[in-house]
């Protein structure tokens, strides 16, 4: 008796990633690499869109250990977009730290994407109180490099159509 090859399922992160990526092992289904704290950054009602995930802090962390790094990537499966999430503290001496966690990122997805592959939003969750003493420059220098704050959870209305 034969027995029937099990079909890998292409999820959104897996069909952009670049065949020799170190990333393919890392893929998790649904929100798998997600930290059991931070599902709760993630609205409930929106957590079965996702088809993958990927830990990109764990996934880049050597060698790299007192760098800044993004925490996830999360493949939306209806659209087919990656959406980049990072649960961090949401206070003003932190916008910095955020931005430069995205541009880190983006250097070392560089190394792992398909050419014209593109993360399509970048996430910024509030881990806890929201602090931001000018909450409008806060907001402009966010926009300039690419990120939106969402508050306290990834909602239906942050994510691209």
């Amino acid at each position: 008796m034969l027995k029937k090859a099990i079909k890998k399922k292409i999820t959104p992160t897996r069909a952009v990633l670049l065949e020799n990526s170190q990333l393919h092992g890392l893929v998790c289904d649904g929100l798998g690499a997600v930290e059991n704290a931070h599902l709760s950054c993630i609205d409930s009602s929106i957590r079965s869109e996702f088809g993958d995930s990927i830990d990109i802090d764990a996934a880049y962390l050597r060698g790299r250990e007192s760098e800044n790094r993004w925490d996830y990537i999360l493949g939306h499966d209806r659209t087919k977009k990656l959406i980049a999430v990072e649960p961090h503290s949401a206070k003003g001496d932190q916008v910095s730290t955020v931005i430069a966690k995205r541009k880190a990122a983006l250097r070392h997805l560089d190394n792992d994407l398909k050419p014209h592959a593109r993360v399509n939003v970048w996430l910024w969750v509030a881990s806890g109180n929201v602090q931001f003493a000018d909450t409008e420059r806060a907001k402009r220098r966010l926009d300039q490099n690419g990120i939106k704050f969402v508050g306290k959870r990834v909602t239906k209305k942050d994510i691209p159509s």
